[in-house]
């Protein structure tokens, strides 16, 4: 039997729900798919768009089938999900918190980056590109509507905090890293997990909330040691990252690595990894792997190019110091050649874009000592 609850704490309880309800300021809209591929296409180049993907958010990982699966889904009518974004209050923007991918995906359809492929019931789109279909279903298509559920800039930071914690932890599926750890096991697993730990790394890798014990510190670290041994070709233990993608391309990394990796291997990525860190924190002084000095959060492109590009750099000249960095600083005000490199909406994990960004980080590190 269960003890009654008494009607003072009842009505504390009543007090509490009501006070958290009014700090939770929100709206919904339902908006046409014009809209939102307008709102997020135009300034984006600049970084200026309206509505806008955060950099913790900036790597596009569905695939075409995926992608595709989503498009025949709205072709179908068939409810998708809701669009969750938070108004920032310094410049009225619409940060998207959940549907990046979603976003993305619409605005390369209507783009014609995206040839559709994969579909199970509309088998005739297979292939086909919208600006191939009649005017009248390009219309329809961007006519359709979807709903969004806007944070107003009233809710603190905590509050949106809390609310991506919950959508992540109700609603989104575990990110590779954090599938890898009981999949992949082994010494290299092991070796990375380690690795990320290091407090000195973790220094110059600030990992912004929404990240935090998400394993995103070892995600970066795989990243480091897949790409540096995969570059410029990424071809690699029969694995091709521009057919098989960033996620089963380090998969199969990491495994190969648990069964192949020898002490000696182990010692010699340990050495280059601190080697790397060591140039970056003398080179990137009080900014490490983040855009700008005190940022919170870690972009993985940025990342990607400033660790690799640093390795490649001082393996060819392991004395190299730097005395100009201003190449580095990525400023939408002042939109520089690493800013357009880094930038993109779609292929921003094709080997080529990779490649490009990695090779430009280590010929401005090798032309400015």
């Amino acid at each position: 039997m269960t003890t009654k609850i008494p009607d003072s704490k009842l009505i504390l309880i009543e007090e509490q729900i009501d006070k958290e309800q009014k700090a939770v300021s929100y709206d919904i809209r339902e908006l046409t798919i014009e809209y939102y591929v307008d709102k997020y296409l135009k300034g984006e180049e600049y970084d200026d768009n309206e509505l806008y993907v955060p950099d913790y958010q900036r790597e596009f990982i569905w695939e075409e089938k995926r992608q595709s699966r989503f498009i025949e889904s709205l072709l179908l009518g068939l409810p998708v999900p809701l669009i969750f974004v938070a108004e920032i209050e310094k410049d009225g923007r619409l940060e998207i918190v959940d549907g990046s991918q979603r976003i993305r995906t619409l605005a390369a359809f209507l783009k014609d980056e995206l040839q559709l492929k994969g579909l199970d019931k509309l088998k005739k789109l297979n292939g086909v590109f919208f600006s191939k279909l009649q005017s009248s279903r390009q219309r329809k298509f961007k006519n359709i509507s979807m709903r969004m559920i806007v944070l107003s800039s009233k809710a603190t930071e905590e509050i949106r905090n809390e609310m991506f914690d919950r959508i992540n932890t109700s609603s989104v599926p575990l990110l590779p890293m954090e599938t890898r750890r009981g999949i992949y096991r082994g010494k290299f697993t092991d070796f990375i997990i380690s690795l990320s730990t290091d407090s000195f790394f973790k220094k110059l890798c600030p990992i912004i909330h929404y990240f935090e014990g998400r394993r995103e510190e070892e995600e970066l670290i795989l990243r480091f040691f897949a790409f540096s041994e995969a570059f410029p070709t990424f071809n690699l233990y029969g694995m091709n990252l521009d057919r098989d993608g960033v996620a089963r391309f380090l998969d199969n990394y990491l495994d190969k690595k648990n069964k192949t990796a020898t002490p000696d291997e182990f010692e010699t990525k340990k050495s280059d990894f601190m080697k790397m860190l060591q140039f970056v924190d003398r080179t990137f002084p009080n900014k490490g792997f983040a855009k700008y000095a005190n940022a919170k959060g870690i972009s993985r492109p940025y990342f990607e190019a400033i660790a690799v590009g640093s390795h490649f750099a001082i393996k060819d000249k392991p004395d190299l110091i730097v005395n100009n960095i201003k190449w580095s600083i990525v400023d939408k005000n002042k939109a520089n050649e690493f800013f357009t490199i880094l930038s993109g909406r779609y292929h921003t994990h094709k080997p080529k874009k990779i490649e490009e960004r990695i090779h430009y980080v280590k010929i401005q590190l090798l032309s400015n000592q």
